[in-house]
């Protein structure tokens, strides 16, 4: 990915920025990105391709694109997806055309993903800024995990190994936010947005007639 390509005129065309935000279940992550979003015309979300039933009350196009496993293998075998995953018997894909597509269009683009995910995705694309949640303790971790009212104990304590398991790969991403306050955490996220949009080389595709003019010499 780069900030800017040639169009088939030659001309420069203004792109957006890809993000990953990853975080152990529990840490607040699909909360916080929904008020990102919708704080933010800018910025969406990417809606994955899932071959897993849809549940009551899900959309599709909205919650996930459900296809069944004919299909997702035949666009696996077309390499159509920017990464994807087996979790037990269902699959799930990010497609490479809609994120090309929507961040040539200018716009910012958010995968909500696993580490794993996050790690595939920055090898084909380098500049992919990588965001990751953490929540401010164990003990938070767990009373949210507890608070669902889903789960047994036995689910919960695995759920924590797992957490903890996730949690250790913070180090590979570029920033890092603790939820501990959700608004506080969400002014965090606007931050890192807002700084990656005036980044020199974007301010310098954004405003070049600009820097021409005020650099022009009579």
């Amino acid at each position: 990915m780069r900030d800017a390509f040639a169009s088939e005129t030659g001309s420069v065309v203004q792109t957006g920025t890809l993000y990953t935000v990853s975080a152990p279940s529990g840490a607040g992550k699909t909360s916080l990105v929904k008020a990102l979003v919708d704080s933010d015309s800018q910025v969406t979300v990417s809606v994955s391709h899932t071959t897993r039933a849809r549940r009551p009350g899900e959309e599709d196009g909205v919650n996930y694109h459900f296809v069944d496993r004919e299909a997702f293998l035949a666009m696996l075998d077309r390499n159509a997806f920017l990464e994807h995953a087996q979790v037990f018997d269902n699959f799930y894909g990010t497609s490479r055309d809609w994120v090309e597509e929507t961040l040539g269009s200018g716009r910012d683009v958010i995968l909500e993903i696993d580490w794993q995910g996050a790690a595939q995705v920055r090898r084909i694309l380098p500049d992919t800024v990588g965001i990751f949640i953490l929540p401010p303790s164990q003990e938070a971790l767990r009373e949210r995990l507890t608070g669902r009212g889903q789960d047994d104990e036995s689910v919960i304590e695995r759920r924590m190994g797992l957490a903890i398991d996730e949690m250790s790969h913070f180090v590979e991403a570029d920033y890092l936010v603790i939820n501990d306050d959700f608004q506080v955490a969400l002014a965090e996220l606007q931050s890192i947005l807002v700084a990656q949009r005036q980044r020199l080389e974007r301010q310098q595709q954004r405003h070049s007639q600009l820097l021409q003019a005020l650099l022009k010499r009579d």
